[in-house]
């Protein structure tokens, strides 16, 4: 369904020096440095498959999705979408890619979203029967009808991101770029855009590529992921090996009912702060219910919780940190 061959993106950043002196200078004699923002980038994705497109701020993950989706031009290599190269035939391939970006909105601030739905159905020239059929589909999975006759600019964050949705599969796209679309919201607004998501992959088979710092997301809904850092890869496989691979440890939080806890042989305590300790384990070799089993038989345990490692950690082993 997508192919990028040796994507790259470089920017030219202009060099300023400080005071009038730099000013003028730069005015005269403007310096240059060049930013590799995306460096020889190259995967496949299958028709219907989630994919996690994961990475640090800064590492090159929006500037890919504009890329695949057609925003930017590659400075190098190509993007093929159902076999088509996106640079050469842009106006064809857009019509099947619908494109979510969490700090962007593409509603129309000033109409009632019903409206905003209407205007897309014209650009689009999507059949009145089509998307009558399209705007229940999707309804029936976020309940869009509630807020269809509200104006966009008195939505809230988790109402403009379900309107955003919404308007991103209204021409029934093949392919959804979803770019941070989880910022700020709250527990209820996630857990619909999880449902949508896994919907209109059941239902639709669409093919979903979702950028993301939740781990909750990647966890949720991908079974293969991809890491990039620096514009370079770091990772393209299966969610649970690499993370089984890179971060094949858990860390168990056990709270007692005074501040003296035991060691335990079998794993590392790495925090000891009043009467909470934490215990870090690998997967292969222990469970947290035989730790907790074995801890309990010294001291009398409060509460306990597991902590997973978190994509900051998965991302700085994947690098080399």
């Amino acid at each position: 369904m997508i192919e990028a061959q040796n994507l790259c993106k470089d920017y030219a950043l202009k060099l300023k020096e400080p005071g009038l002196k730099g000013a003028l200078k730069g005015l005269v004699m403007p310096g240059y440095k060049t930013i590799h923002a995306v460096r020889d980038l190259s995967f496949h994705i299958d028709k219907g498959e989630i994919v996690g497109f994961i990475g640090p701020n800064g590492a090159g993950k929006s500037t890919t999705i504009k890329m695949m989706s057609g925003i930017l031009t590659p400075t190098k290599g190509r993007v093929l979408i159902e076999g088509r190269d996106i640079s050469k035939y842009r106006k064809e391939v857009v019509r099947n890619i619908g494109v979510v970006f969490g700090q962007r909105s593409q509603l129309n601030w000033d109409l009632r979203l019903g409206e905003s739905f209407e205007l897309l159905k014209h650009i689009y020239q999507i059949d009145q029967a089509d998307f009558d059929r399209t705007l229940e589909d999707l309804d029936q999975i976020l309940g869009i009808r509630e807020i269809i006759d509200k104006p966009v600019r008195q939505m809230s964050l988790g109402q403009r991101v379900k309107g955003d949705l919404v308007a991103s599969m209204i021409h029934s796209p093949g392919v959804l770029f979803l770019d941070e679309p989880t910022i700020g919201l709250d527990v209820s607004a996630k857990y619909a855009l999880r449902k949508f998501i896994k919907e209109i992959n059941r239902v639709r088979k669409t093919t979903v590529i979702l950028t993301t710092h939740d781990l909750g997301d990647i966890q949720e809904l991908c079974e293969r992921l991809i890491i990039i850092n620096h514009g370079v890869m770091m990772e393209d496989g299966n969610l649970s090996e690499i993370v089984d691979r890179i971060a094949p440890y858990k860390t168990l939080v056990v709270e007692y009912y005074d501040e003296s806890a035991p060691e335990h042989p079998g794993c590392e305590m790495t925090e000891h702060d009043g009467n909470v300790a934490k215990y870090k384990f690998l997967k292969k070799d222990l469970t947290a219910a035989e730790i907790i089993a074995d801890l309990s038989n010294i001291k009398t345990i409060k509460d306990v919780s597991i902590e997973e490692a978190g994509i900051d950690d998965i991302i700085k082993i994947a690098y080399g940190s």
